[in-house]
């Protein structure tokens, strides 16, 4: 697996200042990744999930149940205009974020770099089998639902996505990774 493949310029970093973006699966290690390339690179972190829980007061699920998926992607949009905004940020998306073009331009227009965190679908079903708080995991087929929303969403982060990274390694081992590359 090629661990840093791009598309933007050879050298893939962001403009002075941007933010970097990390997109992928649910379980693929966006916020723990995230969280630990901020501290290496000395940048502020920022979950989007757990902002849109903190302006909303209330959690995704919750969000979820009383306005449906559309509530909360609308909600999410509002975070994504807010946060893009912000220089120096290393955010964590969620994993539905980028799978919506107008995010993604919003993300790239304001100088961010979004990182593709790219899982096998196995690991994922693994780090994800006793999951109590992604409302679309609480099915009893939750394998199944896994490796479908998989299949769909994957070739949608690769394309909203400038680099790729394998992040089938340990938290700490990927954002050295990260930090490396983009410091």
């Amino acid at each position: 697996m090629n661990y840093e493949k791009g598309r933007n310029s050879t050298e893939n970093r962001p403009p002075q200042g941007g933010n970097l973006i990390l997109c992928g699966f649910m379980g693929c290690g966006k916020t723990s990744v995230g969280r630990r390339v901020a501290k290496l690179m000395e940048r502020r972190f920022c979950d989007l999930d757990q902002w849109i829980e903190q302006q909303a007061g209330m959690t995704v699920s919750q969000i979820f149940d009383r306005e449906g998926e559309l509530g909360f992607r609308l909600r999410e949009a509002q975070a994504v205009a807010l946060i893009a905004s912000q220089k120096g940020l290393v955010v964590a998306s969620g994993g539905g974020t980028v799978l919506y073009p107008a995010n993604v331009e919003c993300f790239h227009r304001l100088g961010g770099t979004i990182l593709f965190l790219d899982v096998p679908v196995a690991a994922l079903q693994e780090r994800l089998k006793r999951d109590k708080r992604r409302p679309l995991l609480q099915v009893p087929n939750r394998r199944q639902v896994i490796a479908e929303l998989y299949e769909k969403r994957v070739p949608l982060y690769q394309a909203a996505a400038d680099v790729t990274i394998d992040a089938g390694a340990p938290p700490l081992v990927v954002a050295k990774r990260i930090a490396q590359r983009f410091s």
